[in-house]
């Protein structure tokens, strides 16, 4: 039986359109991406060393790109605490260099109720000049209680 068989309350269930409010993060500083290289393991020298990113005509180490996406879990908590992430991808349009910081907005694209509630979402973060660094798409779910 489907929840909204079950009697499961789903008028709020976001429609089609509905927007994904604007969530900050950052700015990331040197500290950060240290931080964030010794935990990932991603201690690639173009995310840390000033003189590699001068060398590729960056003029300072760009923000992992893991990193970036890592935010996209707690912008979509702060929109809604009901669902839980199934798929997240991402593509990565413009860098966001070392002590700059993003904003990430979106919009319902897909909302579907059977056989569970479901929804497609389109997701940008832009960078500190308003470029799109991350066009992204996920596909989240209602959370379910855990059975008792």
């Amino acid at each position: 039986m489907s929840e909204a068989a079950a009697g499961a309350p789903l008028s709020n269930w976001p429609k089609v359109g509905e927007t994904i409010g604007r969530t900050d993060f950052g700015p990331f500083a040197a500290s950060h991406l240290r931080r964030y290289a010794l935990v990932s393991g991603d201690d690639n020298p173009l995310h840390l060393d000033a003189n590699v990113a001068a060398a590729v005509g960056l003029e300072a180490p760009p923000v992992h790109g893991m990193l970036m996406m890592s935010c996209f879990e707690p912008a979509l908590r702060h929109w809604r605490r009901d669902i839980i992430i199934c798929r997240l991808s991402g593509k990565f349009l413009r860098p966001v260099l070392r002590d700059g910081a993003i904003s990430i907005t979106g919009r319902v694209a897909r909302a579907v109720l059977e056989p569970r509630p479901e929804l497609f979402l389109r997701l940008m973060a832009y960078g500190p000049n308003g470029d799109l660094a991350i066009l992204a798409e996920a596909t989240v779910r209602r959370l379910e209680p855990w059975p008792l």
